[in-house]
């Protein structure tokens, strides 16, 4: 009855839309409504408590994420470059227009390692990768970070790792420092290189797919051809002026008239017409690298692994189209006939062999088709559009006949009939030295010294083979916490994880004087590919 009462005080009558009676609770006594007040600021206490719940919670989680799953690093020196780049200039040829890139060194400019500067300094001097030129004139220009990667952490706890994997690692010298490389020998293997490839147990290893067309660096680019080709400033030839170095000599093949990056024949018969690479007039196929330092560039050794490309139309359906490549002193063709024949050959004394060959049908007359022919790891590789045929060499050093690196490799397209070529363009595979760019030699695992892992050992090289501190050149024992590791080898508890995503290369600035590159160079985003279970074939 008290209780009713209360409430009776707290109710006021007032007269409702018909009549009827309703009530009016607005007018509360001074204790409900301080009550109310202390239950909003308990509500809001706990909401902000949540909130730091949430905040410690999603801490720890990436934390957790960050020491276990994926974490991201940066890049700092070149050691792995063109496929991962550290502080570098991004260049454009003045001539043909190429696009590459040199690293840049701190300690040439009086600076920190690992440091980048605000300013724009100007580049060392380079060489273009593709038509050969030494720009004179060499502006201030911005540096460009190092690339962003995301690194799989626990992948190693769960899977071995595998060969060509790029792969994180801490420095065995320098227990404090990652350093990044590309696995290339596993526990219990014998390494050697020789002639710029890896052979483990005496037998060399390909890479790759995926990984292979990652590694071939340009020799020539037919599409980048300079504006001003009597400048003399070209490679080191004679006059340094530039002449196309495709020479067509007597064959009827000719330049297009309205675009000089266009090859035509037109001829009858059965009659073969040549166009032969000349190194004399273009780049060589020395193993060097436009990322580095341009002094010695003359005593790097021959590539003997090339591979062409072109796109290839014809004019009529008695067409042969074919390119030829040498690896030593043995000369190998591949060749497409007007019946669709694939056919791989090597040359002999009396004649050609062949190798290997298969029927496809024929290309259509007036139908653009992509044609590759490689020679890489002791495999010819003879594409036509989505169709493949492949002859292996051997896997023995020897078996692509007795290793000349002082033989220049040749290079030579042939076509009969009617044909259009265009998009042509040189590359050469990735080059392991036992020379460093500042001619250092005697490295662990080269040609002569093979090298063998015990358990729980790797054996690690970078990309950027002249200017890598790798396996090969580690002189001292690792720092381990009970004792020392072997020199050269990188422990499996150094492991740190498998390379994944570029996922910052180098991005732009939105004004010249900027400090920060803020604008993401979208392009460049891309996935680290190493080993896989696929075997190349």
């Amino acid at each position: 009855m008290k209780v009713l009462c209360r409430l009776w005080g707290f109710v006021r009558f007032f007269p409702g839309p018909r009549g009827g009676v309703s009530f009016d609770f607005r007018f509360m006594s001074k204790t409900r409504q301080t009550s109310e007040k202390e239950n909003v600021k308990k509500d809001r206490a706990a909401e902000i408590a949540n909130t730091f719940e949430w905040l410690i919670t999603a801490f720890i989680l990436a934390f957790v994420f960050r020491a276990f799953v994926m974490e991201a690093f940066r890049i700092p020196t070149g050691s792995m470059a063109d496929t991962l780049k550290g502080a570098h200039f991004r260049l454009c040829c003045a001539q043909c227009g190429y696009k590459y890139d040199h690293g840049y060194v701190p300690q040439e400019y009086n600076q920190k390692q690992d440091t980048i500067p605000v300013r724009p300094a100007r580049p060392p001097r380079t060489r273009c990768p593709n038509c050969g030129y030494y720009p004179d004139r060499r502006d201030a220009t911005a540096v460009s970070n190092g690339d962003r990667i995301l690194v799989l952490k626990c992948i190693y706890q769960f899977s071995e790792p595998k060969r060509w994997d790029v792969t994180v690692f801490k420095n065995p010298l320098e227990p404090n420092i990652n350093y990044i490389k590309r696995l290339v020998a596993l526990p219990g293997e014998q390494i050697e290189i020789i002639d710029g490839d890896v052979y483990i147990n005496d037998r060399i290893t390909r890479k790759p797919p995926k990984v292979q067309n990652e590694l071939w660096m340009p020799v020539y680019d037919n599409d980048y051809q300079p504006m001003r080709p009597n400048e003399r400033n070209f490679n080191d030839h004679q006059d340094r002026i530039w002449r196309q170095p495709f020479d067509l000599g007597r064959s009827k093949w000719q330049i297009d008239r309205d675009n000089r990056t266009v090859f035509r024949l037109d001829s009858t018969g059965d009659d073969i017409h040549t166009i032969l690479y000349d190194t004399t007039r273009g780049n060589d196929f020395r193993a060097t690298y436009a990322y580095n330092n341009v002094m010695g560039y003359g005593d790097r050794p021959y590539c003997s692994d090339l591979m062409v490309r072109f796109y290839v139309n014809p004019g009529d359906g008695k067409s042969l189209v074919g390119i030829g490549l040498s690896k030593y002193r043995t000369r190998y063709l591949a060749e497409l006939d007007p019946e669709g024949a694939m056919i791989i050959s090597k040359a002999t004394r009396t004649g050609k062999e062949v190798l290997a060959s298969r029927r496809i049908e024929p290309v259509k007359v007036g139908k653009p088709t992509l044609v590759k022919f490689a020679n890489v790891d002791h495999e010819l590789i003879f594409e036509v559009g989505p169709e493949r045929l492949a002859h292996d060499l051997g896997l023995q050093a020897d078996d692509a006949g007795p290793i000349e690196k002082n033989i220049e490799p040749h290079v030579r397209i042939l076509g009969s009939g009617k044909l259009v070529l265009w998009h042509v363009a040189i590359f050469r595979d990735i080059y392991y030295t036992g020379i460093m760019g500042n001619g250092m030699r005697g490295a662990r695992a080269s040609e002569g010294s093979a090298f063998t892992l015990a358990e729980d050992q790797f054996f690690v090289l970078g990309d950027n083979s002249p200017n890598s501190q790798d396996s090969r050149w580690w002189s001292r024992e690792g720092i381990g916490n009970d004792g020392f590791y072997r020199a050269g080898v990188v422990p499996r508890d150094y492991l740190v994880g498998k390379a994944l995503f570029v996922y910052w290369p180098s991005g732009f600035r939105l004004f010249a004087k900027s400090r920060l590159a803020v604008i993401p160079n979208v392009g460049q985003m891309r996935f680290i590919y190493g080993g896989s279970g696929r075997k190349r074939h």
